[in-house]
């Protein structure tokens, strides 16, 4: 699809922008702990700053549940999102009526204010038309850069992109290129990596896959119920043995579409999840005691699988090969990341990566800044591999 971005908006001096920003960053003790999404939001509000118009940011914190909760108020945010911008920012007590209209009457050009959580009130989550109405009259236009949010149908994401002339910001922009480039118009072979726990939370991701790219490779403790679909033994390892049957079906879906599947060919089992604990690597096929547990791709496979890599030239990657939070089972998940963050830094593979644990196992690896890009959106990432449609990006269509 095509959107607008902030290179459509013209004449912006003395103009409001209504700027969507993804600020649900963690807290501890009352203190912003990591302000990695602060930073993000500061391409777009330096543009519009430079641009002469005033900034006003939506944004949600926790989940208050359309209730004024003191301790999810966005207040803490300000002193840290002035250090990183190096400006001052004002903060409004509410994010619609008098406090919101005196707070950005008062504002210079180029000034920015904090407009206090949306999702205090109901009717946010509700995108109650007459709510976004309010959120519209605040401003003369509207920006989205909080990609995170756009699987949600919410006033500050959908129904206020209705109301105004509406952008991507430059964060939004970034996240929607690189998506395209992993999986709306990829420069084949594309290949997938999915991993994690459970075949039944990613079903919609891997039935749409299998329909997208030129290889599927599979691990976690998803792989497990793929190899006990297939008769092999797993022996105490985590499996969902009554998704068998769905297993299969992908697996017929996947050579129909001519996409190849790489399951492990040898794993890492152990009798508990524990560091230190004495582990052993099987070739598949090979009897495992009862109480063994595969908790990692093996060597064979991790060999296949960069093999795989150097003869694709774009990866997709969500969810780790094992249980990399704890040594030595994140071996696989380790040596694989590695590969690709070589293969993108060298220019020879497009690598895209996103998902919770996915982050997680790439900071692990000590790689993330090698790869192409990796999504921290999370939900949003995952719904959009899925093939489903953002609300957030929908609506800024060109």
């Amino acid at each position: 699809m095509t959107y607008r971005t902030l290179d459509n908006a013209k004449d912006l001096a003395g103009k409001t922008a209504l700027v969507r920003v993804d600020f649900n960053v963690p807290m501890e003790g009352g203190r912003v702990a990591d302000d990695t999404r602060l930073k993000a939001a500061l391409p777009t509000i330096q543009r519009l700053r430079d641009a002469g118009a005033k900034i006003a940011l939506l944004a949600h914190f926790d989940r208050p549940k359309g209730q004024r909760v003191p301790s999810m108020s966005l207040r803490p945010v300000v002193a840290p999102l002035e250090t990183v911008l190096g400006a001052p920012v004002r903060f409004a007590d509410d994010c619609i009526g008098p406090d919101a209209v005196h707070a950005i009457r008062d504002l210079d050009a180029g000034g920015v204010l904090l407009l206090e959580n949306v999702r205090f009130h109901a009717a946010e989550e509700a995108n109650d038309p007459v709510f976004a109405r309010k959120l519209a009259d605040l401003g003369d236009l509207y920006v989205n850069d909080a990609f995170s949010a756009a699987h949600r149908a919410h006033a500050s994401t959908e129904g206020l992109a209705r109301l105004l002339p509406a952008y991507a910001g430059e964060s939004m922009r970034r996240e929607l290129d690189a998506l395209d480039a992993a999986l709306g118009q990829p420069q084949r072979p594309v290949i997938g990596i999915v991993g994690g726990a459970k075949v039944s939370t990613k079903l919609d991701l891997l039935q749409n896959l299998v329909g997208k790219l030129d290889r599927l490779a599979i691990g976690g403790g998803m792989a497990n119920t793929f190899l006990f679909a297939q008769g092999h033994d797993i022996g105490g390892s985590l499996a969902e043995k009554d998704m068998a049957d769905t297993a299969r079906a992908i697996m017929t879906e996947a050579e129909k579409q001519g996409c190849e599947l790489l399951l492990p060919v040898d794993v890492v089992v152990a009798a508990a999840v524990s560091p230190g604990v004495q582990a052993r690597t099987l070739k598949l096929g090979e009897p495992l005691a009862a109480d063994d547990k595969i908790l990692d791709a093996g060597p064979q496979t991790v060999a296949r699988l960069t093999a795989a890599m150097d003869a694709s030239k774009t990866l997709i990657w969500n969810g780790p090969l094992g249980v990399f939070e704890v040594p030595p089972f994140d071996a696989a998940t380790v040596a694989a990341a590695e590969h690709a963050a070589d293969r993108a830094k060298a220019g020879s593979l497009i690598a895209v990566a996103g998902g919770g644990d996915t982050v997680a196992a790439l900071n692990h690896a000590g790689v993330t800044e090698d790869m192409t890009f990796v999504s921290t959106a999370g939900g949003a990432f995952l719904e959009w591999m899925e093939g489903k449609p953002l609300p957030g990006v929908e609506a800024l269509d060109a």
